[in-house]
């Protein structure tokens, strides 16, 4: 499998406000789970579908893999027989290179190419 330079974390407005005056971003995985979720630029539009649905907006933070700090490993989901980004530890905003608003269709569904 070849690693992307970038990958994509999902967070709600609320969340990521929660971190605003910190180096560093834990997504609520991190202490139950041991590691934040994130996927390539390929799997957002269903992780989105699959867990944000009905969630009005969120933001996509666009992440430069080699300026992440903390270990990431790309880790196979059986449910989806897929590879996906995992970070294992707090995710360093350096490494965050864009954020994205995204707002949902009326359905309460997205679309990301």
């Amino acid at each position: 499998m070849t690693t992307p330079a970038f990958f994509y974390h999902i967070v709600t407005p609320a969340n990521w406000a929660k971190f605003r005056d910190t180096d560093f971003y834990e997504a609520d995985s991190l202490p139950t789970e041991g590691f934040i979720h994130a996927s390539t630029a390929e799997q957002v539009e269903a992780t989105l579908n699959r867990y944000y649905k009905g969630e009005p907006s969120v933001l996509l933070l666009h992440i430069e893999a080699a300026k992440v700090t903390s270990e990431l490993r790309y880790e196979l989901a059986p449910s989806v027989n897929e590879y996906f980004p995992h970070i294992y530890g707090p995710l360093n905003k350096t490494a965050v290179v864009d954020i994205m608003e995204l707002a949902a269709n009326e359905d309460g569904s997205y679309i990301f190419k």
